[in-house]
């Protein structure tokens, strides 16, 4: 008889312990397939921007899907040349952020991007910086272009195909500086991109370099100097919603954002000047 209770008994167990694991496994379900749900209701935005935007814009992210719970904003951070070789390439992108107009004038040329949206979103200022530990004394771009010419010290730079260093090689140019002559000297190494020269600086492996003014804001550097108009013309951040977007409403209900009173003052922060229209 004990023996058939305890069989009764251990039945019983078997049944609630099944239960719990089948209501369990429905709960599991129910909350993957919420999930789901929820990805499957988001739109992804892909935003394609200059390397010198990224503090601003990853901050700019999480205030506006905040507000707009419907989209996840994806960022592809580089140089303007590397992205727009991307996006002629085919790459998925819906709106495109770039450090000069050279770029986007090309992607405009090749019918890439929506002109009806291009505008003029940010200017920047091009910024000479100085390492921490560096000894060299430079406090201007005249300071430069006599050390770079002494062959006394180390300087960092962007590729050619770089807005950052194609403002430099005009900078170089108005100092009557031969970047060719300057490289066979050693005095001059390369990024290729913004925050690569930036780091440069930052970890003190050159004595300056030349970088973005929000740059050297956000990385604390000390700058020495900034070019003017003359040296190196306007540093203007142009912006385009792509041709072939899937979701080009809300790339112009972002780029919309970026010029509202609320992002400007994020901008301002880190020594951009938003520009009206």
């Amino acid at each position: 008889m004990k023996k058939f209770f305890a069989l009764i008994l251990s039945a019983l167990m078997l049944t609630a312990i099944l239960c719990a694991c089948n209501q369990q496994q429905s709960t599991n379900e129910t909350t993957v397939a919420t999930a789901d749900e929820r990805s499957a209701n988001k739109t992804e935005l892909v935003v394609f921007a200059a390397a010198s935007m990224t503090e601003t814009l990853e901050s700019l992210k999480k205030t506006y899907q905040a507000s707009h719970p419907e989209i996840e904003i994806t960022y592809n951070f580089d140089s303007s040349g590397t992205l727009k070789t991307q996006i002629e390439e085919g790459a998925v992108c819906d709106l495109f952020i770039s450090a000069a107009q050279k770029q986007m004038n090309g992607l405009e040329e090749g019918d890439c991007i929506d002109k009806d949206t291009r505008l003029d979103l940010l200017e920047n200022k091009v910024a000479l910086c100085v390492a921490e530990n560096s000894k060299s004394g430079i406090q201007s771009y005249a300071d430069m272009k006599s050390h770079l010419e002494a062959g006394d010290i180390l300087m960092a730079i962007g590729n050619e195909d770089v807005p950052v260093g194609q403002y430099t090689q005009k900078i170089f140019t108005y100092y009557g500086l031969d970047e060719n002559a300057l490289k066979k000297k050693g005095v001059l190494t390369y990024g290729s991109n913004v925050k690569e020269v930036t780091t440069q600086i930052s970890e003190g492996t050159v004595d300056c370099g030349i970088i973005y003014q929000t740059d050297a804001y956000s990385a604390k550097l000390k700058v020495a100097d900034t070019a003017t108009e003359e040296m190196c013309g306007k540093v203007i951040y142009p912006a385009a919603v792509l041709s072939k977007t899937a979701h080009a409403e809300e790339a112009k209900a972002f780029l919309a954002y970026l010029r509202t009173e609320e992002a400007s003052k994020v901008f301002e922060g880190v020594g951009f000047t938003p520009l009206s229209e």
